[in-house]
């Protein structure tokens, strides 16, 4: 592992512990050259993940997508960005578990209003009128319901 700091390619493993519910590997390391401490993250190239769209596109699944829709619900809402994090990598993880190579974006958009609306009900609710497509108050009025 090249060090960030000088360059060099050794370096020495002092400590790992497993990270993400085991799905990768947190290493701290010491530089061989320097003696500056970094630490690393190693997990598996996930499977090629494939989102069907709506109007029937296919599309790699895309972390950052779902990330800046969550963050669009939870923006001036008091939720940590960690927790948003958590979201994230939640969804993603329940996506890779049906062992699937293509999932629905119905499925993914579900997954995250489950995890949104245990968490902050306003945040629900803004992802909620952008995935369903609220037209008007009755929409909003239903969905309160």
């Amino acid at each position: 592992m090249k060090c960030p700091f000088c360059g060099n390619n050794d370096s020495q493993v002092l400590e790992s512990r497993s990270v993400d519910e085991g799905v990768a590997i947190r290493r701290r390391r010491e530089c061989v050259k320097c003696k500056k401490r970094f630490t690393t993250i190693e997990r598996v190239k996930g499977v090629a993940l494939w989102v069907i769209k709506k109007d029937g596109r296919r599309e790699p699944f895309d972390k950052e997508k779902v990330k800046r829709g969550i963050l669009r619900a939870i923006e001036k809402r008091p939720i940590s960005m960690d927790l948003a994090e958590d979201v994230v990598d939640q969804v993603e993880r329940e996506m890779l578990r049906q062992e699937k190579e293509e999932v629905s974006s119905k499925a993914i958009g579900r997954a995250i209003l489950l995890r949104l609306k245990k968490i902050d009900k306003v945040a629900w609710l803004r992802f909620a009128s952008v995935y369903l497509e609220f037209e008007d108050l009755e929409d909003f009025a239903k969905a309160i319901k």
